[in-house]
């Protein structure tokens, strides 16, 4: 019996071993590595991501300070971002960077244009460095809010005749070296009034010009309205519609500050009784090279809420740098008109398309009696949540405004 159980053993093994005999090698996958291109950077601080796909652990060699690469290695198929600095030389940059995994190289092509040509000189012909700033613009019909001290702890106003009178502040408002218009106004400083959570070095528009015998506030000669205004109040007011045209560069932007506040800062606006038809902001973050440009509008209480139009890059506070932007330095223009109760604002940059928004403001309340306009230009520094010696500046090239006449 033992001798069959120990032949029926033999044989069965002999089975297996035949069987094994016959199965294929296990084949090993061929080596993967291959990797996506990039398209051509601009010149701006950029990002953009790209694919590996592999079977293999894979490396980024980088040696180039003006590229990062985020995640550097890793293994199978994967994502990388590829983020480039900004560009200012006027020659194209590329770089070659090797990916290898196992026996396998590859190869991802950067590349990033130039910067773009020379800015637009700043238009200061016909402007006087060593004039003071009425006397290289018609600021005639504006008067001056300054963030010291008037006596009563609010801030002082610099009147349209003393304005006028070759007046300066080297500190607030003065004539640059290139004969602009310097507005600077820090974090601290003396409000407008009670009611006021920011300090301002700003124009207030003054159609009485040095006729105060006019108040400065109220349906009258000193302020205009909308031409949907009723007829007695257009009879009453000194002017309806409007026109504002500047031409600036934003010097500096807080770099401290609550999210929500650092970096924004106020550069034109028409004001009415309490609330602002339009507000404009520039806004620079920290961690960006290029600042965004949009604008509030506010209807009156009980017409609905603030509405917000972005016309470059984002107001976001953790926004990523806009790659239309505009630089500190940077001159541009803006122009806000009112016709009726059709609001336009235009921000125009030498060679690039202007940007324009409309706002169509029939139900935002200020065609009604009882309400009046003033135009206001400068630094109206919406930050104050930063360092006390931090601060906003802009320096004004251009500054024109007209209205329509009764």
């Amino acid at each position: 019996m033992n001798t069959i159980h120990n032949a029926f053993g033999v044989l069965f093994l002999g089975i297996l071993l035949g069987c094994s005999s016959n199965e294929p090698a296990t084949e090993e996958l061929p080596e993967t590595l291959t990797v996506s291109s990039i398209a051509t950077f601009s010149a701006n601080q950029e990002m953009c991501s790209t694919n590996i796909t592999s079977n293999l652990e894979w490396r980024i060699n980088n040696d180039a300070n003006w590229i990062s690469v985020s995640p550097p290695s890793g293994s199978n198929n994967g994502a990388i971002s590829v983020s480039v600095s900004s560009n200012s030389s006027p020659y194209m940059r590329s770089e070659m960077l090797s990916v290898s995994g196992g026996s396998l190289s590859r190869f991802l092509h950067i590349t990033q244009e130039a910067a773009a040509e020379e800015p637009a000189p700043i238009p200061s012909s016909g402007l006087d460095p060593n004039q003071a700033p009425a006397e290289n613009f018609d600021l005639s019909k504006w008067k001056l809010s300054i963030p010291v001290n008037k006596g009563n702890g609010t801030a002082t106003d610099i009147s349209v005749s003393q304005l006028n009178n070759n007046y300066e502040n080297s500190t607030y408002f003065y004539t640059a070296s290139d004969g602009g218009m310097v507005f600077k106004c820090p974090v601290e400083g003396y409000k407008t009034s009670a009611n006021t959570s920011y300090t301002r070095v700003e124009l207030r528009e003054m159609l009485r010009g040095n006729n105060t015998s006019i108040s400065t506030q109220g349906v009258n000669k000193n302020n205009w309205v909308f031409g949907t205004a009723p007829q007695a109040d257009k009879n009453a007011a000194a002017a309806f519609d409007g026109e504002m045209n500047a031409t600036l560069a934003v010097n500096h932007v807080t770099t401290s500050g609550s999210s929500s506040h650092i970096g924004r800062v106020i550069i034109g606006q028409i004001h009415a009784n309490n609330d602002e038809p339009i507000r404009i902001y520039y806004r620079k973050l920290p961690n960006n090279n290029l600042g965004s440009i949009y604008f509030a509008h506010e209807p009156t209480d009980g017409n609905g809420n603030e509405q917000w139009h972005v016309m470059i890059g984002s107001r976001n506070n953790s926004a990523s740098n806009p790659s239309d932007g505009i630089a500190l330095d940077e001159v541009f223009s803006y122009r806000i008109k009112v016709v009726g109760d059709i609001l336009t604002v235009t921000v125009i940059r030498e060679g690039k398309q202007d940007v324009i928004k409309t706002v169509n403001m029939v139900n935002s309340g200020f065609n009604e009696g009882g309400q009046y306009m003033y135009f206001k230009a400068g630094v109206y520094h919406v930050n104050n949540s930063g360092n006390d010696a931090d601060y906003a500046q802009a320096t004004f090239y251009a500054l024109e405004k007209s209205h329509t006449s009764n």
